[in-house]
């Protein structure tokens, strides 16, 4: 994968996968102290210790439609690489919390891509989910949890062309929201 926010993707479809019906997101920017943290947190059927160890072995996966399961793995290398990490905290029936990070500025990182798109297909494809999405650039956050919209539109489907319109423009004005004003804060400095 040649962008983080396919990874989270990838990561949150899992969470949806394992049961999670609640899923957070969290994309962390702190150009401050030169980190790029990003967190993927579910009330899924988690998984015990021995089975934590084995979901970063690129020759193991629970899915049935191919052998491996290079997604975590990669990312793991990618994160280790960049002078990050990869951390995984799971319980059997409580969930899972992967959390990875990365030294921001560092040249071999990989872009985050579009992140808003990425929420948007987690929110459409599994709408039944609890979405939880947090974008930070240093002090500049943008939040949303998609109860309140739920709410909002009780009896009409997300899936509706005008809901996914003003959904689609509410998460990417958001994150742009978050990027503009970094870039207003940094410039006046």
């Amino acid at each position: 994968m040649r962008e983080l926010s396919l990874h989270i993707l990838d990561i949150a479809e899992n969470s949806v996968s394992a049961g999670g019906s609640r899923v957070e997101v969290s994309v962390i920017e702190d150009l401050l102290n030169d980190k790029l943290s990003i967190a993927i947190a579910d009330n899924g059927k988690g998984m015990d210790a021995e089975t934590v160890n084995r979901v970063l072995d690129p020759f193991v996966t629970s899915r049935t439609t191919r052998k491996v399961g290079l997604g975590l793995p990669l990312l793991k290398a990618a994160a280790e690489g960049c002078n990050g990490g990869l951390t995984i905290k799971s319980e059997p029936g409580l969930g899972t919390t992967i959390q990875v990070t990365f030294q921001h500025s560092h040249i071999d990182r990989m872009p985050l891509g579009d992140l808003a798109e990425t929420w948007l297909t987690l929110l459409l494809g599994s709408p039944e989910v609890n979405w939880v999405f947090h974008y930070q650039v240093n002090d500049v956050i943008f939040f949303i949890d998609d109860l309140e919209l739920k709410k909002e539109l009780v009896g009409v489907s997300l899936t509706e062309p005008g809901v996914m319109r003003v959904i689609r423009q509410l998460i990417r004005d958001g994150v742009n929201s978050v990027s503009e004003k970094t870039k207003e804060h940094t410039c006046l400095q």
